[in-house]
């Protein structure tokens, strides 16, 4: 008879310290999901003349670190285009564009963020092609 009043003891019990508890915690507030960091102004990048002449593109990639209020502090060339002077026009460009800075828990947070800059010649040449011919 001890055997079938064990389970019942148990349950009982296990009741007793279950309303001893109260009440569930109420959930914590959620935070606001994490948002990544987005370009809101990005002119192009100034084209060097004698290389838009000679027909010369590529493609830089660009690794930018953001402060939380999204200014670009730091850029290192992730991949060049083989081409020092479109490097350096892209670095440049990408110095002084403005995002809209990364947030983590609804607050501002630093990021990074990898930016490609693609310099097609243009079609047909510039007119001051003439200068450099």
């Amino acid at each position: 008879m001890t055997r079938s009043l064990l389970p019942t003891c148990a349950l009982a019990v296990a009741g007793l310290v279950l309303a001893a508890c109260g009440k569930a915690p109420a959930p914590a507030a959620s935070l606001p999901p994490a948002t990544p960091p987005m370009a809101q102004h990005t002119p192009p990048p100034d084209y060097p003349p004698e290389l838009a002449c000679r027909q010369v593109g590529g493609q830089v990639v660009l690794d930018v670190r953001l402060a939380p209020n999204g200014v670009p502090v730091g850029i290192d060339i992730f991949r060049s285009s083989g081409v020092k002077a479109l490097d350096d026009s892209a670095v440049t460009a990408v110095r002084g564009w403005q995002f809209k800075g990364a947030t983590a828990g609804g607050k501002p947070v630093p990021s990074k963020v990898q930016v490609p800059v693609t310099f097609a010649p243009p079609n047909p040449p510039p007119d001051e092609c003439n200068r450099y011919l």
